[in-house]
């Protein structure tokens, strides 16, 4: 893993774009990403992948605490 550390970082190519989006939709950002993973016909590509890592980072979060 020492090659590349900081996959993380690389993967979000755009700060932030999924948190004003969830903001424009009155949402929190795990309940947009939770409706964007439940209906991704009705999101572009781009929306639905950031919902993805949304999800999986939030996960990370969680454990990151123990």
């Amino acid at each position: 893993m020492a090659k590349d550390e900081k996959f993380i970082q690389h993967a979000i190519k755009h700060p932030g774009a999924f948190s004003k989006k969830a903001k424009e939709a009155h949402m929190s950002t795990s309940a947009f990403a939770a409706k964007v993973t439940a209906h991704p016909e009705h999101y572009d590509k781009s929306t639905v992948k950031q919902a993805n890592l949304a999800k999986t980072l939030s996960k990370l979060r969680k454990h990151k605490g123990k």
